[in-house]
């Protein structure tokens, strides 16, 4: 299927690089010169110099023979156009990138399939983390009956310095699969030989009723917590402390901007806003940082989240948030004075890439240190895999299956177990196998 991906900023390079990995017809149209020359030389796709909502742009595109539009600009107005442009193309499905609340709440919306808003679901999605304090990720399929914790692996944890089946000779009781492994930047998909190291990032698949004792794994432990402090003015530091102080979450907003500090405590009651900068440990000491249990760097500038984590650390924070907007960066310091990263930009990634896995694929969820995908496929009753073992299918070693829900029961699967038509399986996969995984359960 061809894919226009209007814009080569973050989301869009991120998304085009993925798709172009699954031989996916990619075309990619950026405004900015330098930018699309950097995706043409790095990416293998088709990069057009122009303007995405230009009709004679969309054309050289191929437009006429497109089965999906992404319009992903920094421009919430270029992206709308793009889509009405390509729907008098009749193009069957078209995405837009929008964060303009005003906007979102219009009528100007026509033609547009799906708008995404990728602040309100990060914020959704730290509101989770903070209620997990120390997990970097918290999935959940079936409405909790299985749920993907991923975190880093602690001194003291029992999986630490294990392989997986000296583990599970030891660890009963309680269902549970390590899925995935990320170390220095490198993910796998974990096998029974493989060794689980301190400071790992791990996923771990149980189901709902056993997240304590899978977080216990790694050392981990889940609190509800008291007080969190968020460092930042942006609109997603907003959104983010006004659901936590909804919640009935003491919360804590420190920012440097006067005209932005007074707007958001004029919205809410609950929320305290302190004016001062969120880097300096004298603010955050005057604030009470002794009794925070989270502390969400989520301000627009990576150096400024990087510092805020290092020093709410050193004061003996538990927990550290940054939010990144550079990918790399995300891989390289989580677990490094900050437990976790998240990117805005990567949401919005998520969004999109469910959207485009449609069919029998229920769900997509990526992550934010590893190239690796958690889906939720239905099987189908023609598929291959059907009244076989998992032992049996072929499944190549870049996909794991870690949960099967079976007429409305959730359980955690092992080798014996026979796939059955209309089971949803959840896998980890790695992008290599995402063909395959839809070949062999499709």
């Amino acid at each position: 299927m061809r894919i226009i991906i209007v814009g080569a900023g973050a989301v869009g390079y991120h998304l085009a690089e993925r798709l172009a990995l699954e031989g996916q017809d990619i075309v990619v149209i950026e405004a900015d010169a330098e930018k699309a020359a950097e995706l043409q030389s790095s990416v293998d796709c088709l990069v057009i110099h122009g303007n995405g909502a230009s009709r004679r742009v969309l054309e050289e595109a191929g437009i006429e023979s497109t089965g999906l539009l992404i319009a992903v600009t920094s421009s919430d107005a270029v992206n709308i156009l793009a889509c009405q442009a390509a729907a008098g193309y009749q193009v069957p499905r078209k995405i837009a990138r929008v964060e303009d609340e005003t906007l979102l709440t219009g009528h100007g919306l026509e033609g547009v399939d799906l708008v995404i808003d990728p602040s309100a679901t990060l914020a959704r999605d730290l509101v989770q983390l903070v209620h997990k304090g120390g997990v970097s990720e918290i999935v959940e399929f079936a409405d909790g009956g299985l749920v993907l914790l991923g975190g880093h692996v602690q001194p003291e944890a029992p999986l630490a310095g294990m392989t997986l089946a000296e583990l599970r000779d030891r660890v009963t009781g309680w269902e549970w699969i390590v899925t995935a492994v990320v170390r220095n930047g490198e993910t796998v998909i974990a096998r029974g030989d493989t060794e689980i190291l301190v400071g790992d990032h791990v996923m771990v698949m149980c189901t709902g009723t056993h997240q304590t004792e899978a977080l216990g794994l790694m050392g981990l432990e889940a609190h509800e917590p008291g007080k969190v402090m968020v460092l930042g003015g942006t609109r997603l530091a907003d959104l983010t402390s006004r659901l936590l102080a909804e919640e009935g979450i003491h919360t804590v907003l420190i920012d440097q901007d006067v005209d932005r500090c007074r707007s958001m405590a004029s919205e809410s009651s609950r929320l305290v806003v302190v004016c001062g900068d969120p880097t300096d440990p004298r603010v955050l000491a005057a604030e009470g940082i002794d009794a925070v249990d989270t502390v969400l760097a989520l301000s627009g500038w990576d150096e400024v989240n990087i510092v805020g984590c290092l020093v709410a650390k050193a004061l003996g924070v538990a927990m550290t948030v940054a939010r990144f907007h550079r990918f790399e960066f995300v891989g390289l310091l989580a677990g490094v004075g900050v437990d976790a990263g998240v990117s805005s930009r990567l949401a919005a990634a998520n969004e999109i890439l469910r959207f485009v896995r449609r069919g029998r694929i229920r769900s997509v969820t990526t992550f934010q240190d590893s190239s690796a995908e958690a889906i939720e496929i239905e099987v189908g009753g023609a598929s291959e895999a059907a009244g076989r073992s998992l032992r049996e299918v072929n499944l190549p070693r870049s996909a794991i299956v870690g949960g099967i829900i079976r007429d409305g029961e959730a359980f955690i699967p092992h080798g014996d177990t026979v796939v059955q038509p209309a089971d949803d399986l959840i896998l980890v996969a790695l992008p290599d196998a995402i063909p395959a995984v839809e070949r062999v359960f499709g």
